[in-house]
């Protein structure tokens, strides 16, 4: 070792320099830390960097599904999988979906598409560093570009959401109905206005959330998204937060055409059809390849999707190729404020779904959002329907503008709300009026006919002070709406028509909680009557916009009723051995070898927590829907405090062993933020 005093200090200084340079990198590196469920707390130097840690850490998590994703949206998953992807890689063959996605790559701004570019860097760089992690079925999708999650996002929002009932005849299995609630701080016991976000989707494909907390200079956002987006689609911030729910809509057309001489009639003329010839492979079980022609046509409405002997049927799809979808919920996540949030969802890129939002500054808002196309004739049901193809004066063009959709910004009710029901009842008393708005933008009448939009009302109308716990509460709730609006009637018809059946079938039901509780006893005698009821001879009043809270209500025919409720009565004791089982002993929720007693019920019967249940053949009980069914992504909001959240799997804690546990991934060895965890575990 020198001895000499220059030489000294010239290594110190080079020491120091090393060491500065070292943790100088060290601090340019994007970091995520993964908390004890699992979800990504993503802080990136620069936006570019937190969206490539997004793209990593979705792929740590869903890696093989991302990539099977990302291959159906190319139209090739039958090259890749085999015959059974077919019927999807033709709709995407015919709706030319890879043309449309490099159209809307094109368009995207410098600095979004270079978000959206860092995205995918993280997608194929963690499939770089991780091959293992990636099942050999997947691994030919790699690399993913641009153009797939483009591509993926359209097949998401456009086919699966806004167009399946007129693509597929009739919409997947999917939602069990969303809910959710903003609460002013008018209205709020602490004075802060709350948001309740609970979309409830399958725990399984293209419906998967992906939950993250992202930050960046200039930007905090914590929320979910359907995994391979590569923005947050539900999400709060410091100072606002929002969720969705599906709305009814006819953001797509289906026009029937009338074929004639290798065209199709328009305006009492032949029209030929534009074609395109692709070629679809399909992987045999062998390993080879087959090859199939498809000749894909498309008319002045749109793409054909199908065809028999003198009719083809075209779609036509409202925001089919918005190309600033990702910058719009950018630019949400980011907002500050109401004014900025606003400027934000104006760009329109939202092709359906309602908008719930609640503020720092105490606001709440509600809007009927989505695409609307502008019509000249016909109301919602006339568009709801197959359209003629044979006029031009159905083809739209215009979308419906921003201030003329159904929206309320602060009402003096204090709330709002919506359950996948129509805008005129998103709070109470009523403030929108149906008679203000065109025809086609929503029904009038009852239209989601499920009872849990006039629950949430009913569980809010009465508290003028709504505290967090309340809101948590009445997210959890499931009372079923329906036997407050027919049980004391069917009790009344028993006295007035007595049979043995009957009366033991009633001191059931007089006993029962009127919920759909895991100990509840009663649950499956009332919801066995109301599935043997005719639904036209149910009840009495019908609904009414003038009292959507308490309508519909009463029975229409007493003695039919009392008839059809000895009628369950025996088949409840023949299929479960008793009147009164226990909701949780038949209705279970099953994942692996996880078996607990379930709670919710269908959204049909009024509860709010909408669970569905499907009969489970191994032992004739019923099991949870969805592959691993969870019950939705929730969240309770509160401006200006600790954010409170209910889990995603808050239905049943120990589900999240079933997950594989997090790695590390240039982590800090310490915690991950901690957040506040508020709610009952039921």
């Amino acid at each position: 070792m020198t001895n000499d005093p220059m030489k000294k200090i010239a290594l110190l200084l080079c020491f120091s320099v090393l060491m500065f340079s070292a943790a100088n990198a060290q601090s340019r590196k994007t970091e995520i830390l993964w908390d004890n469920w699992g979800v990504p707390h993503i802080y990136g130097k620069t936006t570019a960097g937190m969206y490539y840690a997004f793209g990593w850490a979705q792929m740590h998590n869903h890696a093989d599904l991302i990539l099977q994703l990302y291959g159906e949206a190319r139209g090739r998953a039958a090259e890749y999988w085999g015959k059974n992807f077919l019927q999807g890689d033709e709709i995407v063959q015919k709706l030319n979906l890879a043309q449309v996605a490099q159209k809307v790559y094109d368009e995207q701004h410098p600095e979004y598409k270079a978000y959206l570019e860092a995205f995918v860097k993280g997608i194929n760089a963690y499939a770089k560093a991780h091959p293992k992690a990636i099942s050999e079925r997947y691994n030919q999708i790699l690399p993913v570009t641009p153009q797939d999650v483009i591509a993926h996002t359209i097949n998401i929002l456009a086919v699966d959401f806004i167009a399946a009932d007129n693509i597929y005849g009739s919409i997947r299995e999917a939602s069990r109905g969303s809910n959710a609630m903003a609460i002013a701080a008018g209205r709020s016991a602490s004075k802060h206005a709350m948001l309740m976000a609970n979309p409830h989707l399958p725990w399984q494909g293209f419906f998967t959330f992906f939950e993250a907390h992202l930050n960046a200079p200039g930007f905090s956002a914590y929320g979910t998204t359907l995994v391979g987006l590569p923005v947050l689609a539900i999400a709060f911030n410091n100072n606002l937060g929002w969720t969705h729910t599906a709305n009814p809509n006819n953001n797509s057309t289906r026009y029937e055409l009338t074929l004639k001489d290798n065209g199709y009639l328009l305006d009492g003329a032949v029209v030929p059809f534009e074609t395109r010839t692709a070629t679809i492979k399909i992987k045999q079980p062998d390993g080879t390849m087959k090859e199939e022609q498809l000749v894909c046509k498309y008319a002045k409405q749109g793409p054909v999707i199908a065809e028999k002997k003198d009719n083809a049927y075209a779609v036509r799809i409202s925001g089919f190729d918005n190309a600033y979808f990702n910058e719009q919920y950018h630019k949400m996540a980011k907002a500050s404020n109401f004014a900025e949030f606003e400027s934000a969802v104006k760009m329109l890129q939202m092709p359906m779904f309602n908008l719930i939002y609640a503020d720092k500054a105490g606001n709440i808002m509600y809007l009927d959002g989505g695409d609307v196309p502008v019509h000249a004739t016909g109301d919602f049901w006339f568009w709801h329907d197959k359209v003629d193809g044979t006029s031009s004066k159905y083809i739209w063009s215009k979308i419906f503008p921003y201030k003329g959709l159904p929206k309320l910004f602060d009402p003096p009710t204090g709330f709002v709300q919506n359950s996948n029901d129509v805008p005129w009842t998103c709070t109470y008393p009523t403030v929108l009026n149906p008679k203000n708005y065109p025809a086609y933008i929503a029904p009038e009448g009852w239209y989601a006919r499920d009872f849990r939009d006039q629950h949430a009302m009913n569980m809010v109308k009465n508290n003028h002070s709504i505290t967090f716990d309340d809101l948590v509460g009445y997210k959890l709730n499931t009372e079923l709406e329906t036997a407050d609006r027919y049980l004391d009637s069917l009790l009344k018809a028993v006295a007035e028509h007595p049979d043995t059946i009957a009366l033991k079938a009633a001191k059931v039901l007089k006993a029962w909680d009127r919920h759909a509780d895991a100990n509840s006893r009663g649950t499956i005698l009332w919801i066995q009557w109301c599935n043997d009821m005719n639904p036209d001879s149910v009840y009495k009043n019908p609904w009414e916009l003038a009292n959507p809270a308490s309508t519909p209500n009463g029975l229409k025919y007493p003695g039919y009723a009392v008839r059809k409720l000895k009628q369950a009565a025996n088949e409840v004791i023949k299929r479960f051995g008793s009147l009164d089982p226990a909701w949780g002993d038949f209705n279970r929720f099953r994942s692996g070898d996880i078996d607990l007693p379930g709670n919710g019920a269908p959204s049909t019967y009024g509860s709010y927590r909408a669970v569905g249940f499907r009969y489970d053949n191994k032992d004739k009980k019923f099991r949870g829907s969805g592959r691993r069914f969870v019950c939705g992504y929730n969240r309770v909001w509160q401006a200006g405090k600790s954010h409170g959240v209910i889990k995603l799997r808050q239905c049943i804690p120990n589900w999240q062993q079933t997950y594989r546990r997090p790695a590390k991934i240039n982590v800090r060895e310490e915690a991950a933020p901690r957040f506040t965890y508020k709610g009952r575990y039921s």
